[in-house]
């Protein structure tokens, strides 16, 4: 059910996950550009310990293993993106950043080949790959709006607006019987507004005199 506490729960556990896959990113930078946060004076001993036990998990067994894990669970949070409406938001508006993120995050460890020292290569890598990574958030969530936008149709069109009416003619000997028709799924259906009982809740208003 689309109630008011699961949509909350619902965003409470994609932003878990947004954080779940910067965590590993940061990690990822951590990892593979460990001598440039050594000479920046930024190692600790439980953050070295942490790292150790999470690379016994096979995490950084491949340079892109890390990597595409972060990138996997920030297109799993995109699911649950809600944003306003606007209708002049288009699909190439959307995947304009989104694939020129993915070719940035991608390709962003050929820096890592320059000839340069450890630290600029180390700071120009993580910049350059969060650039990537943000402009992959920022097309993913255009994408997703227009696509729940598009599947769940919209509400107010001319389609959708319309609903079932009554097609029975039922009378009695007060009835107030009005022949009507309507538009459902873009057809033409005859139809009758049928006032049954018209004493029942009626309302009479004149001025002072009037019969």
């Amino acid at each position: 059910m689309n109630t008011g506490e699961n949509a909350e729960a619902l965003r409470k556990i994609t932003d878990l996950i947004r954080k779940c896959s910067i965590v590993i990113l940061g990690l990822h930078f951590y990892y593979y550009c460990y001598q440039a946060f050594v000479t920046w004076g930024l190692t600790y001993k439980i953050t070295e310990n942490i790292l150790a036990s999470i690379a016994g998990t096979g995490l950084f067994r491949q340079f892109f293993i890390s990597k595409g894990m972060a990138l996997g669970l920030l297109l799993v949070s995109l699911i649950g993106i809600k944003g306003k409406k606007d209708e002049k938001l288009t699909l190439q508006a959307a995947l304009r950043p989104l694939v020129f993120g993915i070719i940035v995050y991608g390709l962003s460890h050929m820096l890592l080949k320059l000839n340069a020292s450890v630290q600029v290569l180390a700071g120009l890598y993580m910049v350059v790959t969060g650039i990537g990574f943000l402009l992959f958030l920022h097309g993913g969530t255009l994408l997703t709006r227009i696509l729940k936008d598009r599947l769940q149709g919209d509400i107010f069109n001319k389609l959708q607006e319309t609903f079932p009416q009554e097609e029975r003619l039922l009378q009695n000997e007060y009835s107030i019987n009005l022949p009507a028709k309507y538009n459902l799924k873009g057809k033409i259906h005859n139809s009758f507004i049928n006032i049954i009982n018209p004493f029942r809740g009626s309302l009479l208003c004149g001025t002072p005199g009037s019969r």
